[in-house]
């Protein structure tokens, strides 16, 4: 499969340069899917779905068209590459067009990260994994109803070919299964929810524990009161705590960088984080949920410190990008089928601290413990941050009671020098975070 997917993109390449084309590289992604979803003791839902999709981009002088087509039939595949160089030839001119520098892509073996499990999990399999999730959920005193459970079992191949000498091919596997609880009545109800996802079968948490999870965190935040208003200090949940990671990597991506429209876009070199805080980026974690062979435009990739002792090292980079801004790629191009190269992340993740969750909190006289964040007040231009929140209220160092209808606001540049993480740090999630606080958030509660 790997081999003829890798002759036929070749081929395709050849076949767009011969028509005229400067440059090309052409992507296929292979991808199957099948999932389950359960409520209330009863199957609601079996689906399933296959793909087979290839795109072609190619490069006339400073013009680049990008067309996709999941039909491999040989005369499919010539209207193809004759759209494609039709499309190229027609759109304005684009300075920064190109592929990524050839002394820049990966060559000789690909690391073996162990990201693809053959295990088939049938339909009937999944629907008992959601049905036990979902009993051991109502199983939870204090849990009303479920929301419902699921499971699903996925599968993919990623293979690019370009025009100046790059072919490679890896594919990987998912499962999932997760859970939704309802505690309480009327308008009392609290509802949440547990999931676990892995690259193998067996690296999943069996769904008694997910299920169990969903329904205690439920009954934990029934009875929640309003916090009065203040200043005070924020933990955030490593469930939560991550999208600090994805503002982060919004601001340093190459594209926003090159507008002028990240709030990060003149700190390149400075402090941004307190001293100790350092940020990885690993695409090449075995078993990883994000982990990636090389990236979409066949640039090696490796492990980076994107922050280091709290100091910006490197925007995130394609070969656009990195012409646009004078640099070099940095490996975090992305790639579908119908689009020219994106900007991405791969397992992204605070380091962890030297303090436990317990010793993070233990001076905090009164502060919020969020577990939930709501909305998406977040201005990616200035940094400005607020966002509803829910979660446990701190007292003396300890969590104290459910609460909720609260707002959380700052500023990310703040946010970010006020940031200390925890030592709990797990793998559980595409992007990860241990437990962190920042100091000085306003909370605006009763």
């Amino acid at each position: 499969m790997a081999d003829s997917t890798l002759d036929l993109l070749s081929d395709l390449v050849s076949k767009a340069i011969k028509a005229g084309a400067d440059a090309a590289d052409a992507v296929a992604v292979d991808a199957r899917s099948r999932g389950v979803s359960w409520h209330e003791g009863k199957l609601e839902d079996v689906e399933g779905s296959e793909g087979e999709d290839i795109g072609l981009r190619v490069m006339i002088g400073h013009k680049q068209a990008s067309v996709s087509t999941s039909d491999r039939r040989e005369a499919s595949l010539k209207a193809l590459v004759e759209r494609t160089i039709a499309m190229a030839k027609a759109v304005p001119d684009d300075d920064y067009c190109g592929l990524a520098p050839e002394d820049r892509l990966h060559k000789g073996a690909f690391a073996k990260l162990d990201l693809y499990d053959s295990t088939d999990v049938s339909a009937e399999e999944l629907a008992d994994l959601a049905r036990a999730a979902e009993d051991a959920t109502r199983a939870v005193k204090g849990v009303t109803k479920s929301s419902g459970a699921g499971a699903s079992a996925s599968s993919w191949a990623i293979t690019l070919a370009t025009s100046h000498g790059f072919a490679g091919h890896y594919q990987g596997s998912s499962f999932s299964i997760s859970s939704s609880a309802i505690a309480g009545e009327g308008t009392g109800m609290e509802r949440d929810y547990e999931f676990t996802s892995a690259r193998h079968f067996k690296d999943l948490m069996s769904p008694e524990w997910v299920g169990r999870e969903a329904g205690e965190r439920a009954v934990k935040r029934l009875s929640p009161t309003r916090m009065p208003s203040g200043k005070l200090p924020v933990v955030f949940a490593p469930r939560v705590a991550n999208s600090m990671l994805g503002h982060f990597s919004g601001a340093i991506n190459g594209s926003s960088v090159a507008r002028g429209s990240s709030f990060l876009k003149d700190k390149m070199g400075e402090a941004i984080f307190a001293p100790g805080v350092t940020i990885t980026d690993d695409p090449l974690r075995v078993r990883g949920l994000q982990s990636k062979m090389f990236d979409g435009e066949g640039v090696a990739v490796s492990k980076q410190h994107l922050v280091e002792d709290g100091v910006l090292k490197t925007w995130l980079l394609n070969a656009a990008t990195a012409k646009q801004l004078g640099l070099e790629v940095t490996g975090h191009a992305s790639r579908g089928t119908s689009s020219p190269p994106g900007i991405s992340t791969s397992n992204l993740y605070f380091e962890p601290g030297t303090m436990s969750p317990e010793e993070l909190m233990a001076d905090i006289k009164d502060g919020v413990y969020v577990t939930e964040l709501i909305g998406m007040g977040v201005n990616g231009v200035t940094g400005d941050y607020s966002r509803g929140a829910a979660g446990f209220r701190i007292k003396d160092g300890r969590l104290d009671g459910a609460v909720s209808e609260i707002t959380i606001a700052s500023n990310l540049k703040e946010m970010f020098r006020h940031l200390v993480p925890a030592s709990d740090l797990e793998f559980r999630y595409g992007t990860n975070s241990p437990t962190i606080r920042i100091d000085g958030m306003m909370i605006a509660g009763a």
